[in-house]
């Protein structure tokens, strides 16, 4: 049972502590095998993706709030209603191991209670239908920030996009051998050059993955640095450039990239990307504020850190370790990236500002000083007018493209310097 102590400690690790759920799975599972991790890893982004509904399954089932010191106690239940609920697990294992887990977790005296709670659900789990049905699977705030910004039957589509298990999309090294590796990986290539699949077994047992032909990179996130147009021999920089992806990109379309990221630590990630696809790139670990350049760039890409709200799909723990005062503070460390960007781009040049996000307070439409802005069309994004602004802005939605698997979230203007 390590990898269901494993997802314990790691929902302790997001919920009560904020941390993000990546961090604390590399640091807790480092030791279990691939089959286990995989299985951790799935249980803890559905227990976070369903949350609200487990929330008020077990509200519904407590007769009185758990003691602070026994808080923990609802993990554990968690672990076993979601795997009751949408895992399929069968109901022996799934009541089984909560009261072990509750038990190796310390929760002696509690143990029966979970046990009569798993019990009473699997006993008639559409009784609890109509409760699961009225909840909200995400924090009241966020969903009222987006009904705010994109109107009540978006926010809706939104939120229930955001219950799906995403795709994996993937950009390759060489586009031009395109349909050969849609055969290969059995993928759909999308209008915008990305591929399209949904892999069974490990990542790196892939084709093409050791070899370096692709890299996994979400279709919305492959296109800000798709807005310079023709890169090949022009000097451009990607801030904030950690893990790599979008470095990776204007390599591969021949750019001469510096790639500059104030975390060491996370560009060591964008070395391995790097030696993996045998593509080059200048690597500057550094503050931006305080770099300067021997001369401006040709092009910047300032992918911003953000709340990063349009990724939650794939890391639904955003939703619950940000606040409304993390949106504000971002924004205004956004306002000051965006002036160190503006900057470092020669006359004549081009600067690309992108987020990860849905909040509309993480977006600006309003160029630097000295900028104007450069409208972004439907040809440059595979004709996927839905995600142009009447502004020009781009802006994607994880309710778009439904049929074919959704998108992150993600805002991108492009202005150019006179």
């Amino acid at each position: 049972m390590p990898h269901r102590a494993a997802a314990y400690e790691i929902l302790k690790a997001v919920l009560d502590r904020r941390q993000p759920m990546d961090e604390a799975f590399s640091r807790l599972t480092r030791e279990l095998p691939v089959r286990d991790r995989a299985f951790a890893r799935a249980l803890v982004a559905l227990a976070l993706r369903r949350k609200g509904e487990i929330d008020a399954v077990i509200d519904a089932c407590l007769g009185r709030p758990l003691p602070p010191s026994a808080r923990g106690v609802r993990h554990v239940l968690a672990i076993g209603l979601t795997q009751a609920f949408y895992m399929g697990t069968s109901p022996h294992a799934v009541s089984s191991t909560s009261v072990a887990l509750a038990r190796d977790k310390g929760f002696f005296r509690q143990s029966g209670l979970v046990n009569a709670v798993i019990r009473r659900v699997q006993r008639d789990p559409s009784a609890f239908d109509s409760v699961r049905r009225k909840a909200a699977n995400l924090p009241d705030w966020l969903l009222a920030s987006w009904t705010s910004a994109y109107g009540e039957e978006t926010a809706r589509r939104i939120a229930g996009a955001l219950l799906a298990e995403p795709p994996l999309d993937i950009s390759l090294r060489n586009p031009a051998e395109a349909e050969d590796w849609a055969a290969r990986l059995e993928a759909t290539v999308l209008p915008t050059g990305s591929l399209r699949l949904r892999p069974a077994g490990p990542l790196e047992e892939l084709p093409g993955f050791a070899g370096g032909a692709w890299w996994v990179q979400d279709a919305a996130a492959a296109l800000p640095a798709r807005l310079f147009g023709d890169v090949a021999g022009k000097r451009v920089l990607d801030l904030c450039a950690a893990p790599g992806g979008k470095t990776l990109q204007l390599a591969a379309a021949g750019a001469n990239v510096t790639a500059l990221d104030r975390s060491a630590a996370r560009l060591d990630r964008l070395r391995e990307n790097l030696a993996r696809t045998g593509l080059a790139a200048e690597i500057v670990a550094a503050d931006a504020a305080a770099w300067t350049p021997p001369e401006p760039f040709d092009a910047v890409l300032m992918d911003a850190p953000c709340s990063a709200t349009g990724t939650l799909r794939r890391h639904p723990d955003a939703a619950w370790i940000k606040s409304p005062a993390d949106v504000a503070s971002l924004a205004e460390t956004q306002k000051r990236l965006l002036a160190d960007a503006a900057r470092l781009v020669k006359p004549g040049g081009t600067l690309v500002y992108c987020v990860c996000s849905l909040q509309p307070e993480e977006e600006t439409a309003a160029p630097p000083p000295g900028f104007a802005p450069a409208p972004i069309s439907a040809a440059e994004i595979g004709g996927w007018d839905f995600a142009l602004r009447p502004d020009g802005a781009l802006r994607t939605l994880p309710c778009h493209l439904p049929d074919a698997g959704g998108l992150d979230g993600f805002f991108a203007a492009r202005f150019r310097r006179g």
